[in-house]
């Protein structure tokens, strides 16, 4: 079986680690960095196939893929200070580092590849794109939920800008909220209210292949406050807004 070693043990990587041992009758073997030694120390204590390195070297050296979950401005320095063998495989979920500037860092190793993993891998409930889909990448992701392979980097820079618009969500679920507030709700039911709303839709977006215009078709009766308030935000240039904005994040990941 596969063993995995994983560089930086913060949020995502917590995530991948659960999602691969959790509840799994045959967990693979994992080698955590030391770095966040109270997490890496609390991961290992309650999952029996994981255990803490004595540094990053032991991290690559006992394992067959490295998963790279560091932060950007640290990723380049760690890297650089390790000794990667040519048939190791290495899977990315830095943000912003192209394959040829990894290329450069963990060489010999030629096996590379970019990933995107959300918290959700963490119940195996969420599909990770990967560029290229090389076969560390997509079976790691695989056991996670599944892997959406990327066709070139560009591409895979969109999507992750796209990726980048969860605290825009969050804000505009805050910003009906507070607005319900100002009128007379009280802050923690219209919390509630507007979180069970949204939950309640996320069934709708299960299938595959989830068609948004249909859904918003669905939700929609001519003449009726929908289809007034859609109205009055395209009128306003808010999905213009979107479209600019997702531009100059690319444009952001582009110049990296």
């Amino acid at each position: 079986m596969t063993s995995y070693g994983v560089l930086g043990v913060g949020s995502i990587a917590t995530a991948i680690i659960t999602g691969l041992c959790d509840g799994v009758v045959e967990p693979p073997e994992i080698v955590l960095s030391p770095r966040n030694a109270e997490r890496a120390t609390k991961l290992a204590a309650g999952l029996p196939s994981v255990r803490v390195a004595i540094d990053n070297q032991q991290v690559v050296d006992d394992s067959d893929v490295v998963v790279v979950c560091l932060l950007p401005i640290h990723a380049a320095e760690v890297l650089a200070g390790l000794q990667f063998r040519a048939n190791h495989a290495v899977v990315s979920a830095i943000a912003g580092f192209p394959v040829a500037q990894l290329a450069g860092l963990v060489a010999p190793a030629t096996d590379i590849a970019r990933s995107i993993p959300l918290s959700a891998v963490a119940t195996r409930g969420s599909v990770t794109p990967v560029y290229p889909a090389t076969p560390a990448a997509t079976g790691l992701y695989d056991r996670l939920g599944g892997s959406m392979g990327i066709a070139n980097e560009l591409a895979y820079e969109s999507v992750s800008a796209a990726s980048a618009t969860v605290a825009a969500y969050f804000r505009y679920l805050g910003t009906i909220a507070d607005w319900l507030s100002g009128r007379g709700v009280p802050t923690a039911p219209a919390r509630r209210y507007v979180a069970d709303t949204f939950a309640a839709l996320s069934g709708e977006l299960g299938s595959p292949g989830a068609d948004f215009a249909a859904l918003a078709q669905a939700h929609t009766t001519p003449g009726g406050l929908n289809e007034q308030f859609a109205r009055d935000l395209e009128a306003a240039g808010t999905y213009d807004a979107v479209q600019v904005g997702l531009d100059a994040l690319l444009a952001r990941l582009a110049q990296k």
